[in-house]
């Protein structure tokens, strides 16, 4: 492993029968940043989280993490890293500070480092006056707290945090958020799955854009939304009040549109390519006879980015047939690790 790399993974595919889940992703993260996996349910982010983690067993390709060989070294490999995994794991008839002992005792940690621990942590995330308060009586947000530091109770030197925030509400989705940041703080490396947008923005120093199993992006935010303005990308919202079915896929089928999306029943979001797309849009639309009634151009986002390198919004892709899948979008970018 390189000295500066953290995790360093070449040509790792998973395989369930005919489906493939991962598909020859390579890319390495640096050690003690924030790595943002960003894409939706179904994409690939948790079974590549689950192969890095020993939990599931690459059917090709190879992988370092924290320096061990991924199928060589597993042990090792789980003695450097921590999961927060999008299911809690907990029991609630215990108290916080009794789950906690008994996930550090599993792994064998001294008793007294282990309940000094359990105190640090649960300063850390403000739940110390609750050490002796049984998990079945927390909120969602109160369990998720103790769910991230039941991984930091063995000091790890990696933490994998599979939709962290997931189901959560605002006030709590903010609060893990900056837990993140001082886990990072800290000197641990961070690897991050994510379907939201601005989660992976405002966190991540670098985010991979993963889309049916590939990884079809890579760089740090900036960077992917300066992929959209140096492609010659115009990104629009219009509202038509009167819009039909037959008129998106109008619109569609345009060669300068490289993306579409229907927000809702009257609302357009369009990626339009070169300097002429976003006026030959409009023009087809008010030709069909569609009445325009806004339109708003706007500094490109990471749903943008995401928009352009796939062709369509983030939804579910477990829910998509078969023959809605695409490898990649209308422009893929080189995914670039470094």
């Amino acid at each position: 492993m390189t000295e500066s790399h953290a995790i360093e993974v070449r040509g790792l595919t998973k395989k369930f029968g005919d489906f493939v889940a991962v598909d020859n992703v390579s890319f390495d993260v640096n050690e003690k940043e924030i790595f943002g996996f960003l894409g939706p349910n179904g994409a690939g982010k948790s079974t590549t989280i689950r192969m890095l983690c020993t939990l599931a067993r690459p059917t090709a390709g190879e992988a370092k993490v924290a320096g061990y060989d991924l199928l060589k070294e597993p042990d090792k490999v789980r003695a450097s890293i921590g999961l927060v995994s999008e299911k809690m794991i907990m029991y609630e008839r215990l108290t916080a500070a009794e789950n906690l002992r008994f996930f550090g005792n599993l792994y064998g940690m001294p008793k007294r480092r282990l309940e000094e621990r359990i105190d640090e942590l649960l300063k850390l995330v403000d739940m110390y006056r609750w050490k002796d308060a049984q998990i079945g009586t927390f909120s969602t947000g109160m369990k998720q707290r103790i769910n991230v530091i039941r991984a930091l109770l063995t000091e790890p030197k990696i933490i994998f945090m599979d939709e962290p925030t997931l189901g959560l509400d605002p006030q709590t989705t903010l609060s893990i958020r900056q837990i993140i940041r001082d886990i990072n703080k800290n000197g641990t490396t961070v690897i991050l799955t994510t379907h939201a947008m601005l989660e992976a923005e405002t966190l991540s120093e670098r985010v991979a854009i993963i889309d049916h199993g590939r990884i079809v992006a890579l760089d740090t935010p900036a960077n992917l939304k300066k992929l959209v303005k140096d492609a010659e990308m115009t990104v629009f919202s219009v509202r038509i009040p009167n819009l039909t079915p037959s008129l998106v896929e109008k619109v569609r089928k345009l060669d300068c549109v490289a993306a579409l999306d229907q927000a809702d029943a009257y609302d357009l979001k369009i990626s339009a390519k070169g300097s002429e797309g976003l006026d030959q849009i409009i023009d087809t639309i008010r030709r069909e006879g569609g009445n325009i009634t806004m339109i708003n151009t706007s500094e490109p986002t990471l749903e943008d980015v995401f928009l352009s390198v796939t062709g369509k919004a983030m939804r579910d892709q477990a829910n998509e047939k078969p023959s809605m899948r695409r490898r990649h979008g209308p422009w893929a970018p080189r995914a670039r690790a470094r």
